[in-house]
């Protein structure tokens, strides 16, 4: 099993290294850190826009620019924002806690969902409560996240008016100026993480659902759940301790894979309920043309995908001895 988990774990920081070069190279070549610059009006003399250049390192070639960077990366030093002048690294630390509350809990509310309604689904195949989680399924699968979030946005809305005062808050990560202890704070945010939360996780439980039930379904078709089933094993445990763990493997793959997308879809829901996380930084990162603060995102991104897919396959070996043992 170690060896296993060591073995995967050098594959992973291979992995992260090329990401890390291939995403130096794009965002170095997708825009121009001296545009504001130059578009100043009066435009500034020559030698400042040289010394600037300098400053960026624009004078090297991209291969001896990424070395630099990897180096400083490597040992903590993101560098700082092109835009504001601010330490990324702090930022990025602050505006990812932000945004792992929301999609961790969207995570773990979808994925408990989707074990739930899959299996019964797949154990009461035909029944009605079959069809209506098919129905809801593909109901959440068709609608776009930010259409979701923003129907639930003006549902709290409508609710807060009618009832007079809020009840369900629809804008930021927290309150502002929020004052009292630790249980007083951690109420605020858990306030302000219901609507992302359910908008992230609906439109996830939906699809995960689905390869749940299939999986399931598969399980139970196979001879050795048939000859559990035979030797008079209890149908709970049949469908617990046989079918449910072998069908849980490629959910597992679904879900490592799809984080990225989940991430993604933090971005949208940020900016429908004004959440200051990484969704908002990416943002403000493109539209300033930041090069240190967007390689500062993608790379995180990257780094949180890469280790999501190595969870997964230390999963598989947990779930599956023949992978660990392959």
């Amino acid at each position: 099993m170690v060896g296993f988990v060591v073995r995967r774990m050098v594959v992973s920081v291979l992995v992260l290294f090329a990401a890390s070069f291939l995403v130096f190279v794009m965002v170095a070549n997708a825009s121009d850190p001296l545009g504001n610059l130059r578009g100043r009006n009066p435009p500034p003399v020559p030698r400042v826009i040289q010394a600037r250049r300098h400053q960026l390192l624009l004078d090297k070639p991209v291969v001896a620019r990424y070395g630099i960077w990897l180096t400083r990366f490597l040992h903590g030093d993101m560098g700082r924002s092109l835009a504001r002048n601010e330490d990324i690294g702090s930022l990025v630390w602050q505006r990812l806690g932000v945004t792992m509350r929301m999609v961790l809990a969207a995570m773990f509310i979808a994925l408990v969902l989707a074990i739930l309604v899959g299996v019964v689904s797949a154990v009461r195949q035909y029944t009605a409560l079959d069809h209506v989680s098919t129905f809801a399924g593909f109901l959440f699968l068709s609608t776009p996240v930010f259409v979701l979030a923003a129907l639930l946005k003006l549902s709290a809305i409508k609710l807060n008016g009618w009832l007079g005062h809020p009840v369900i808050y629809t804008i930021g990560d927290a309150s502002s100026n929020l004052s009292g202890g630790l249980w007083h704070r951690l109420a605020d945010e858990l306030g302000h993480l219901v609507l992302p939360t359910i908008a992230l996780a609906l439109i996830t439980f939906a699809a995960w659902s689905r390869f749940q039930r299939s999986s399931m379904l598969d399980v139970l078709s196979s001879d050795f759940v048939r000859l559990a089933r035979a030797k008079g094993v209890p149908p709970w445990k049949v469908i617990i301790k046989h079918a449910l763990r072998n069908a849980l493997i490629p959910l597992t793959t679904v879900v490592a894979i799809n984080f990225g997308a989940i991430f993604g879809g933090a971005v949208v829901t940020e900016v429908v309920f004004q959440w200051q996380g990484m969704g908002r930084m990416l943002l403000d990162a493109v539209s300033t043309s930041d090069t240190n603060q967007t390689l500062a995102w993608l790379m995180v991104s990257a780094a949180t995908v890469i280790l999501f897919n190595l969870v997964a396959d230390i999963l598989y070996a947990v779930l599956d001895p023949r992978i660990r043992e392959g």
